[in-house]
């Protein structure tokens, strides 16, 4: 007669590889993640910085077109580096003069632009050197006939405005 000793189901011994596995899988997953979003931070800033310069390519063109329309004030020198004024009579059928119509034109072009542009600053001047000075020293020396049209923006917001945007306007 024979003997059988039932011992119970035969046990496996467990290593643990699967498990390193997924967790050597997810490591690498989060990296991957992590690396997406940085793409995604770097294009979102890029789009940003586009953005601002597209406004102000723009605000640049409406202060050319505004100097078109008076270019008798532009002749006098009435929008050189001029602080904008609010000027009540240019809104009237009376009218205001070329000089009080570039005071208006620079106070409604800079009011825009703050609006438009974070910690944006502008100027319009006669520069024979155009693409020198700052948002805090615009360096406009008023020679020349060749008007400078420059605006400043925090395009890195460090709450400087650096990012300098020039234009060039010579009337005919």
């Amino acid at each position: 007669m024979t003997t059988s000793i039932y011992r119970g189901p035969k046990l496996s011994q467990q290593t643990g590889t699967n498990l390193m596995e997924v967790l050597v899988a997810l490591l690498v997953l989060s990296f991957g993640m992590l690396g997406m979003a940085g793409v995604q931070g770097v294009s979102l800033r890029g789009n940003q910085s586009a953005y601002y310069r597209t406004q102000a390519t723009t605000l640049t063109m409406d202060i050319v077109e505004r100097m078109r329309a008076n270019l008798t004030g532009v002749g006098a020198g009435s929008y050189n580096d001029v602080t904008g004024a609010a000027t009540a009579s240019c809104f009237t059928t009376a009218g205001c003069s070329n000089a009080q119509m570039a005071a208006q034109d620079i106070n409604d072009w800079s009011a825009t632009l703050v609006t438009a542009l974070p910690s944006g600053a502008s100027v319009v001047c006669l520069d024979s050197t155009p693409s020198d000075g700052t948002a805090a020293a615009n360096l406009c020396d008023g020679a020349g006939s060749i008007y400078a049209i420059k605006i400043w923006w925090d395009d890195n917001r460090d709450g400087t405005a650096s990012e300098l945007y020039l234009t060039t306007f010579q009337p005919q």
